[in-house]
Protein backbone atom coordinates (compact mmCIF):
# COMPACT_ATOMS: atom_id res chain seq x y z
CA UNK A 1 0.00 0.00 0.00
CA UNK A 2 3.06 2.55 0.89
CA UNK A 3 4.43 2.54 -2.70
CA UNK A 4 0.64 3.16 -4.40
CA UNK A 5 0.27 5.72 -1.75
CA UNK A 6 3.61 7.15 -2.90
CA UNK A 7 2.73 6.73 -6.65
CA UNK A 8 -0.63 8.41 -6.04
CA UNK A 9 1.15 11.75 -4.33
CA UNK A 10 3.05 12.26 -7.42
CA UNK A 11 0.29 12.05 -9.40
CA UNK A 12 -1.25 14.90 -7.76
CA UNK A 13 1.90 16.47 -7.44
CA UNK A 14 2.87 15.80 -11.22
CA UNK A 15 2.33 19.71 -12.37
CA UNK A 16 5.36 20.68 -10.44
CA UNK A 17 7.21 17.86 -11.10
CA UNK A 18 6.66 18.42 -14.96
CA UNK A 19 6.71 22.00 -14.52
CA UNK A 20 10.72 21.53 -14.27
CA UNK A 21 10.64 19.41 -17.90
CA UNK A 22 10.82 16.04 -15.55
CA UNK A 23 9.01 13.15 -16.44
CA UNK A 24 7.89 9.98 -13.72
CA UNK A 25 9.37 6.61 -14.24
CA UNK A 26 8.44 3.69 -12.07
CA UNK A 27 10.05 0.51 -11.04
CA UNK A 28 8.09 -2.40 -9.74
CA UNK A 29 9.29 -5.18 -8.15
CA UNK A 30 6.78 -7.76 -9.74
CA UNK A 31 5.92 -9.24 -13.42
CA UNK A 32 4.12 -7.79 -15.92
CA UNK A 33 0.50 -9.12 -14.56
CA UNK A 34 1.83 -7.46 -11.36
CA UNK A 35 2.60 -4.22 -12.98
CA UNK A 36 -0.43 -4.13 -15.30
CA UNK A 37 -2.44 -4.28 -11.82
CA UNK A 38 -0.77 -1.25 -10.18
CA UNK A 39 -1.11 0.84 -13.30
CA UNK A 40 -5.23 -0.18 -13.54
CA UNK A 41 -5.70 0.05 -10.08
CA UNK A 42 -3.81 3.49 -9.26
CA UNK A 43 -4.94 4.85 -12.76
CA UNK A 44 -0.87 5.18 -12.91
CA UNK A 45 -0.32 7.27 -16.27
CA UNK A 46 3.55 6.76 -16.92
CA UNK A 47 5.82 4.32 -17.66
CA UNK A 48 6.15 1.35 -15.50
CA UNK A 49 9.60 -0.47 -15.70
CA UNK A 50 10.11 -3.86 -14.13
CA UNK A 51 12.84 -5.22 -12.12
CA UNK A 52 11.55 -8.94 -11.59
CA UNK A 53 15.04 -10.19 -10.21
CA UNK A 54 16.28 -7.24 -8.21
CA UNK A 55 19.24 -6.70 -10.52
CA UNK A 56 18.01 -3.05 -11.05
CA UNK A 57 17.58 -2.80 -7.03
CA UNK A 58 21.04 -4.01 -6.08
CA UNK A 59 22.99 -2.40 -8.57
CA UNK A 60 21.15 0.46 -6.78
CA UNK A 61 21.83 -0.30 -3.28
CA UNK A 62 18.28 -0.39 -2.61
CA UNK A 63 17.56 -2.80 0.27
CA UNK A 64 15.28 -5.53 1.93
CA UNK A 65 13.47 -4.48 4.34
CA UNK A 66 13.54 -6.72 7.96
CA UNK A 67 10.66 -7.21 9.47
CA UNK A 68 10.73 -3.36 11.62
CA UNK A 69 10.88 -2.25 8.18
CA UNK A 70 7.95 -3.83 6.79
CA UNK A 71 5.95 -3.74 10.05
CA UNK A 72 7.23 -1.44 12.73
CA UNK A 73 4.91 1.15 14.21
CA UNK A 74 5.96 4.00 11.49
CA UNK A 75 4.43 1.19 8.88
CA UNK A 76 1.23 0.39 10.59
CA UNK A 77 0.56 4.11 11.01
CA UNK A 78 1.32 5.00 7.48
CA UNK A 79 -0.46 1.65 5.88
CA UNK A 80 -3.81 2.73 7.97
CA UNK A 81 -3.27 6.10 6.63
CA UNK A 82 -2.87 4.60 3.02
CA UNK A 83 -6.12 2.49 3.67
CA UNK A 84 -7.95 5.16 4.49
CA UNK A 85 -6.98 7.03 1.54
CA UNK A 86 -8.45 4.04 -0.32
CA UNK A 87 -5.23 2.68 -1.43
CA UNK A 88 -5.08 -1.15 -1.46
CA UNK A 89 -2.26 -3.84 -1.72
CA UNK A 90 -4.28 -7.02 -3.59
CA UNK A 91 -1.49 -8.94 -4.37
CA UNK A 92 2.51 -9.30 -3.37
CA UNK A 93 5.20 -8.90 -5.72
CA UNK A 94 8.20 -11.43 -6.29
CA UNK A 95 10.00 -9.77 -3.86
CA UNK A 96 7.83 -8.75 -0.80
CA UNK A 97 10.52 -7.28 1.29
CA UNK A 98 12.32 -4.49 -0.98
CA UNK A 99 12.28 -1.34 -0.15
CA UNK A 100 11.36 1.46 -2.49
CA UNK A 101 13.74 4.25 -3.54
CA UNK A 102 13.55 7.48 -5.31
CA UNK A 103 16.38 8.99 -8.07
CA UNK A 104 16.11 11.73 -9.50
CA UNK A 105 18.27 11.43 -13.13
CA UNK A 106 19.27 14.14 -15.67
CA UNK A 107 20.24 13.46 -19.00
CA UNK A 108 23.99 11.86 -19.33
CA UNK A 109 22.73 9.62 -16.22
CA UNK A 110 24.04 11.85 -13.36
CA UNK A 111 22.26 11.23 -10.40
CA UNK A 112 20.90 14.38 -8.45
CA UNK A 113 18.85 12.47 -5.84
CA UNK A 114 18.62 9.94 -4.22
CA UNK A 115 16.58 8.51 -1.17
CA UNK A 116 16.90 5.11 -0.27
CA UNK A 117 13.85 4.30 2.02
CA UNK A 118 14.26 3.19 5.29
CA UNK A 119 11.47 1.02 5.92
CA UNK A 120 8.85 0.55 3.68
CA UNK A 121 6.25 3.69 5.14
CA UNK A 122 9.60 5.92 4.47
CA UNK A 123 9.08 7.67 0.54
CA UNK A 124 11.12 10.20 -1.06
CA UNK A 125 9.59 13.40 0.53
CA UNK A 126 8.20 15.38 -2.50
CA UNK A 127 10.01 19.02 -1.50
CA UNK A 128 13.19 17.20 -1.58
CA UNK A 129 12.34 16.06 -5.10
CA UNK A 130 11.47 19.00 -6.31
CA UNK A 131 14.32 20.74 -4.69
CA UNK A 132 17.00 18.77 -6.94
CA UNK A 133 15.17 19.45 -10.12
CA UNK A 134 15.17 23.29 -9.05
CA UNK A 135 19.44 22.85 -8.35
CA UNK A 136 19.05 21.04 -12.01
CA UNK A 137 17.38 23.89 -14.23
CA UNK A 138 19.92 26.10 -12.27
Amino acid sequence: MHCRAHAAQLRRDENQIHATGARIVAVGTGDERYARAFIDDEDFPYLVLLDEDGAAARAASVKRGGSWALAGPRSIIQATRAYAQGHRQKAIGKRPTQLGATFVIAPGDEVLYEHLDRDVADGAPLDQILSSLARALD
